[in-house]
């Protein structure tokens, strides 16, 4: 008789305690991993659907389904030593679903020299035997209630998520005019701070919760206040002060940013830690943990106020470690890790250094945790889709996420009161439209421009063909690549199930069109071509970041890989020939110089900049002065004469176009436009006479949420 339990290529499982054993190897499965491998081995050599096995993990409940089911495949596969692209056991059906390729056995193996036993002979019954006649089924009901109860005490040690918001009310906070953000709440749960956009300049903000009366902490002293990756703003633990994340001059430099404090009571902006990004303390108020803007973002801790400070931990360069904050006992220390703008996790550490763990594996925009108590955290997280961010929660003895927040809406800050039972989040509603800006030969600068032709106002990542532009959309969560020319506009690709990473590449004929896309875990390299046709996937196997670039001669694309975690650029053939590592450093976002004879790229950040290098076709540094530029402007453009570049220069939150020349570095600022204009991304006609770029225009203000206690 079979014992329930599946057998495949020396592997046993057991559905029931999610026990993996083959030979000496024992791996005990979460509960979602072992259902799927259970459903896949009942449907060995059969496509299981993604909607299949979602039903079967989430059969009712809130829950983010793609990450949680490539989560889950992830852990799985991690588990049997499987890979995704070479697979032994669970093979990918891209937009499909999964099918298990090993083989399964069709019942369980004898034990080793096992002999088939005939039956013993019964002895003759006894007395007494009418007694043991009813005793046996009185113990086998026993057993059966004792199997029971310890299936019940098995099943008890899991634990079933319950939103924990479900029963909150959500009210708006603010109701100031302009652009509000970066909400942060005093312990309490009395005060609340942000930062808000009034006439054109950002100041941080104060109000008491339930008094609708606001008071501007710094008056338009600072001009750098804006940082979407760091906590901006936040409080002493007493709740007397409100700390605020400043940074000066262009940020490169050792002091260039700072955290100020501004009193509660009133009073004059103070300087309160030097050279600091973000700092958090514990629920006591006595330990303090914060991370500088050097590299890898160190973070520091001091055990009490007068104790000496000691690093923990410095992620590796390129990587930066964002938000830390406190578990509510004390016993570690959550933060974001990752690599800007959009590969992000929560990760955690032990106040001494030991323990880092990887808590989620979303792979994208992810920041902001808060602890509601030792075991619920919740964060803000990219969509699968690329819609971000969302709220998130996660058990922390399950780790498997769930979205809490549905609708159009997007979250773009999250904190909370010590006690959990007040939260305060930035709601955003924005847009992304197409513009339009002349250039001229005189040397005026530029403080108008105009939207771009109404076919083609919503969308992102412009650039031009010879007669076109081609940019990217989103319409109903659907990702598209559309080409305007003369005066209409055609969409040349769309997926459902699939992303666009950074923006498409025009060939130097205009004949065709390069373009990485991401599904699940996986992307690939496409080029079309500049009508749609003769899609080609040109990689599928490695890790891509950034826009991809054609080489000059059309034969081949640089494109950042991924190798350990760190961006590298490399070139990827058309003819099929192995690919090519062609820079050894960190390194995004190439752009080629007319003459083919070098290309430009962007190194990894420190604090909120990054250098521009050079490097030659051959892969030698090529002579360049290092330019600085701030975050957000990986993006250049090299003049038609290929002597000068076009860049994005200014705040996080708001720059303007300026040419800078390769030789000399002297620079011009082409277009002076108004403060809300928040520009992500360009480009420059063939010609030289206009630029097009995407303007992304936010609503948001603050919402209170308040739990029961």
């Amino acid at each position: 008789m079979s014992d329930g339990k599946l057998r495949f290529d020396g592997w046993v499982l057991d559905p029931d305690s999610g026990d993996l054993q083959r030979g000496e190897t024992h791996v005990r499965l979460q509960e979602q991993p072992a259902l799927v491998l259970r459903e896949l081995l009942t449907h060995a050599g059969s496509v299981v659907t993604r909607e299949q096995l979602i039903t079967l993990l989430w059969p009712k409940g809130i829950v983010d389904f793609d990450t949680g089911l490539n989560t889950t495949i992830r852990k799985l596969r991690s588990a049997l030593g499987d890979e995704a692209e070479s697979p032994r056991y669970i093979e990918t059906l891209p937009r499909r679903g999964y099918r298990f390729v090993g083989t399964v056995d069709s019942a369980p193996p004898a034990p080793p020299d096992a002999d088939v036993a005939t039956p013993a002979p019964q002895p003759p019954a006894r007395a007494g035997a009418g007694v043991r006649s009813w005793l046996a089924p009185a113990l086998l009901v026993l057993l059966v209630i004792a199997a029971g109860a310890a299936l019940w005490l098995i099943a008890g040690t899991r634990h079933p998520w319950r939103n924990p918001l479900a029963n909150a009310r959500f009210t708006r906070l603010t109701d100031l005019p302009g652009r509000e953000q970066a909400a942060a709440i005093s312990r309490d749960g009395r005060w609340v701070a942000f930062l808000a956009d009034r006439g054109g300049h950002t100041d941080a903000w104060l109000t008491e919760v339930g008094s609708g009366r606001y008071r501007n902490l710094t008056q338009g002293q600072e001009p750098g206040l804006v940082n979407p990756l760091v906590r901006a703003i936040g409080f002493t633990p007493d709740g007397s002060q409100v700390t605020i994340w400043a940074r000066r001059s262009d940020g490169s430099r050792s002091g260039d940013i700072n955290i100020l404090a501004a009193p509660v009571a009133g009073g004059p902006l103070q300087p309160f830690m030097r050279e600091a990004a973000e700092v958090s303390w514990s629920n006591d108020g006595r330990r303090m943990v914060y991370h500088t803007g050097a590299a890898g973002d160190p973070l520091f801790v001091r055990d009490a106020p007068e104790a000496p400070v000691r690093r923990i931990y410095t992620a590796p360069a390129g990587v930066h470690c964002h938000f830390p904050v406190w578990s509510p006992d004390a016993a570690f220390i959550y933060f974001a890790r990752g690599v800007p703008p959009d590969v992000w996790d929560i990760w955690r550490i032990r106040p001494d250094g030991s323990g880092l763990e990887r808590i989620t594996f979303h792979d994208s925009l992810v920041n902001h945790p808060v602890l509601l108590d030792p075991q619920t955290l919740l964060y803000l997280a990219a969509d699968p889709d690329g819609q971000a961010p969302r709220l998130y929660g996660i058990d922390l003895r399950e780790r498997v996420p769930h979205r809490i927040s549905f609708g159009l809406e997007r979250y773009t800050s999250l904190a909370a009161s010590a006690d959990g039972s007040r939260l305060v989040a930035t709601v955003a509603n924005s847009a992304n439209t197409l513009w339009s800006v002349p250039l001229a030969d005189a040397p005026g600068v530029r403080t108008a421009a105009v939207p771009l032709a109404a076919e083609a106002t919503s969308g992102f990542s412009p650039r031009f063909g010879p007669d076109y532009l081609v940019y990217v959309s989103v319409r109903g969560g659907r990702w598209s690549l559309w080409k305007l020319a003369s005066g209409s506009s055609q969409e040349l690709w769309s997926d459902a199930h699939a992303t666009i990473v950074g923006a498409p590449a025009v060939a130097p004929d205009g004949r065709r069109i390069a373009f990485t896309v991401s599904e699940g875990s996986r992307t690939r390299l496409t080029v079309i071509g500049s009508d749609g046709s003769h899609p080609r996937v040109v990689s599928d196997a490695l890790a891509l970041r950034g826009t991809p670039a054609w080489t000059p001669d059309g034969q081949s694309l640089v494109s950042a890989v991924l190798e350990d975690g760190e961006p590298h650029l490399t070139m990827l053939f058309l003819s099929g020939s192995p690919p090519v590592k062609l820079v050894s450093e960190y390194s995004l976002d190439p752009a080629w110089a007319p003459d083919g004879q070098f290309l430009l790229y962007s190194g990894a950040d420190l604090g909120t900049t990054f250098p521009l290098r050079g490097v030659g076709r051959d892969g030698r540094p090529y002579g360049i002065k290092t330019l600085v530029l701030t975050r957000g402007a990986r993006r250049v453009v090299f003049a038609r004469d290929g002597a000068a570049i076009v860049v994005l220069r200014g705040e996080i939150g708001h720059k303007n176009f300026w040419r800078v020349e390769l030789g000399s570095s002297a620079e011009r600022q082409l277009t002076d436009l108004p403060p809300e204009f928040v520009i992500r991304d360009f480009d420059v006609s063939p010609d030289g006479t206009r630029i097009v770029f995407d303007r992304t225009e936010e609503d948001s203000h603050i919402a209170l949420i308040e739990r029961p206690r």
